[in-house]
């Protein structure tokens, strides 16, 4: 496939870098420190395009194609990862299922808003029961006249407390398993609603991951995405381009790590010269460098190929996913090794690239449902259980 990028692809790339650069780097510290989310420059990068970048421009996106989308988490992810995080799930698996599933009515609502940056989604599936088996869903929804009535619990919801469109998943048959399924999409303001507590984080300290209850929740029966018995489809399909935003993060996060090593290594000295002076370290680095461009071309292949339409991408966003994110550790851990003590300050910008990385192989599936994904297709299982 041909790589070669487009102006405006390189204009997306550079604009998300500027920005990252000089709007929030300088705040990074202070913003972690206290767990602050980024509201206004997360704003500020949906009034630039990037809520909805793979939405229509009918629909108030900005129409571009899925290789500037990951070029635009890349450059997000090389500064910081939560907010990197924080457009990854807005575009992929809110934005996303509400352009394809939703009623012109839900589009006009509230795809319009999160494309232009009006307001950030957020996507329940995860509960204290069921995370990677998405079938053993417990949370119910109850059909009651015009209405639906959910009951339940949500947890690990990114961008919770601060979304303006929540995507739940509830069984509405139980007796049907997974395929008792349903998607609603759900406003903050819904009776029954409420956001109990937050997770206290390893890493991804200025993304916010919060507990939903929901207790005789009552949305109106026009709030249903798809029909009944739909949402596991709904949400699997969302998670297989979501991976790719995820892929494209660790990306991210592996290059950033590895510029502030290099950066590193020409500065601090030893036995009177610089360290990067040194063999071990320059093999270090040669090596970061070559397992970031490789995860970056399967990255870039997945993309591609979501872009052309070319076949089933659930492997291949898959491999994406598991490779770059175990990539990103691998590299990560490497930049900590080349700082030495310094790597391991809280005062240092590689110690927080260590915390954050540490959950790439862990949402959107874990690592070992990236292989399950992969081994199933590959055996002709493609229709088996993933999550």
């Amino acid at each position: 496939m041909d790589f070669s990028l487009t102006d405006q692809q390189q204009l997306v790339r550079d604009t998300a870098r500027q920005f990252m650069e000089t709007e929030l780097r300088p705040k990074l510290r202070q913003y972690e420190k206290e767990d602050h989310f980024p509201a206004e420059e997360v704003r500020k990068l949906g009034e630039m395009g990037f809520c909805g970048m793979l939405v229509p421009e009918e629909w108030g996106g900005a129409g571009t194609d899925t290789m500037s989308y990951v070029l635009m988490l890349e450059e997000v992810a090389r500064v910081d990862a939560s907010t990197a995080v924080t457009l990854s799930v807005t575009n992929s698996v809110v934005a996303g299922p509400l352009l394809k599933h939703g009623t012109e009515e839900q589009k006009k609502r509230w795809l319009t808003r999160l494309a232009r940056g009006e307001m950030i989604g957020a996507f329940c599936l995860t509960e204290p029961g069921a995370g990677s088996d998405a079938g053993a869903l417990q949370t119910r929804a109850e059909r009651r006249g015009d209405n639906y009535v959910l009951n339940g619990t949500k947890i690990w919801v990114t961008n919770g407390g601060h979304s303006g469109l929540y995507i739940v998943f509830a069984k509405t048959d139980p007796s049907a398993g997974r395929h008792g399924v349903t998607a609603f999409l759900v406003e903050p303001t819904a009776p029954g609603f409420r956001i109990p507590r937050y997770e206290d984080k390893m890493g991804l300290r200025m993304s916010h991951s919060a507990e939903l209850a929901l207790e005789d929740c009552t949305i109106p029966a026009d709030q249903r995405l798809g029909n009944e018995g739909e949402g596991l489809k709904i949400a699997l399909a969302g998670l297989d381009s979501g991976r790719i935003g995820i892929a494209a993060q660790s990306v991210g996060v592996a290059q950033g790590a590895l510029e502030l090593a290099a950066r590193y290594a020409k500065q601090r000295q030893a036995f009177g010269q610089p360290i990067a002076q040194f063999q071990a370290i320059q093999w270090k680095l040669a090596d970061m460098q070559t397992e970031i461009d490789a995860a970056r071309m399967l990255v870039w292949q997945a993309a591609a190929m979501r872009d052309q339409g070319i076949g089933r991408l659930g492997r291949f966003s898959s491999q994406a996913k598991l490779y770059a994110s175990e990539m990103a550790n691998r590299v990560v851990y490497q930049a900590v090794q080349i700082h030495g003590s310094v790597g391991y300050s809280r005062e240092s910008e590689i110690e927080r690239f260590y915390r954050d990385a540490r959950v790439l192989t862990i949402y959107e599936g874990t690592s070992e449902i990236q292989r399950l994904v992969i081994a199933r297709e590959l055996l002709g299982q493609g229709g088996s259980k993933r999550g």
